[in-house]
């Protein structure tokens, strides 16, 4: 598992959107497309706005949800919102989780049905309290190995719709993008491979850490010690 850390959430919006943007190219050039699934949050958004400014060949992309909340379209509350706000004035495929169907567990099956066998990039968020995905502690959610696609309980006042652990490990590389204050305790039990937090129960092979989380054993990206940007 590498890992960079940047000075700025700005920094690592650049570099996440450069990321995917390279990938792309990539999986372009070897196979006609690219596939990636994006996790929802807040933390991400600004790595979207930065991907819709680079010249890709959109026509050839295809977006899959990693999670979604249960919540009526257009809801503030739904992945799916950002996602698309972030990617204009792009217009890739989106193929969006169900989330509004009446039956929840066959939309899920449904969904399931639709996903590659192979993602070639799959991109993760890690929470506070070690979760990723919609993978949060004491969710029955976490033990789900005979589904691609599930429902959680209520978390923070939503229903979740996830990929559970089996479909995240159906992936080329894996992208974790980590920002924010209150995830350092949670980033280095990722990068030590604590599988006691959802998040570090996810394969660690072929993954790249990026984030503006400053650690005293991480140099920067631009070469300046992590104290100067307040690192722990």
């Amino acid at each position: 598992m590498e890992s960079r850390t940047f000075a700025t959430p700005e920094d690592l919006a650049r570099a996440g959107a450069a990321h995917i943007a390279e990938c792309a190219a990539r999986a372009i050039g070897a196979r006609g497309e690219f596939v990636m699934a994006l996790s929802g949050g807040h933390s991400p958004l600004l790595t979207w706005r930065h991907l819709a400014t680079l010249d890709l060949d959109w026509e050839r992309i295809t977006l899959f949800q990693v999670d979604e909340r249960v919540a009526p379209a257009g809801d503030p509350d739904r992945n799916l919102r950002g996602l698309v706000e972030g990617l204009v004035p792009r217009q890739p495929r989106i193929v969006a989780m169900p989330v509004d169907e009446r039956d929840l567990d066959a939309a899920a099956a449904h969904y399931a049905e639709l996903l590659p066998d192979l993602f070639d990039l799959i991109h993760l968020g890690l929470g506070p309290d070690g979760h990723t995905a919609s993978l949060v502690a004491g969710d029955p959610a976490l033990e789900t190995t005979d589904r691609l696609v599930t429902l959680t309980d209520v978390y923070q006042g939503r229903r979740r719709m996830t990929m559970t652990y089996p479909a995240l490990e159906r992936t080329r590389e894996t992208l974790w993008i980590v920002s924010g204050p209150d995830v350092g305790d949670a980033l280095e039990r990722l990068l030590a491979g604590d599988a006691s937090i959802p998040a570090g129960r996810v394969r660690r092979d072929d993954a790249l850490v990026l984030s503006d989380v400053a650690r005293p054993d991480i140099v920067m990206d631009d070469g300046e010690s992590p104290e100067r940007y307040g690192g722990r």
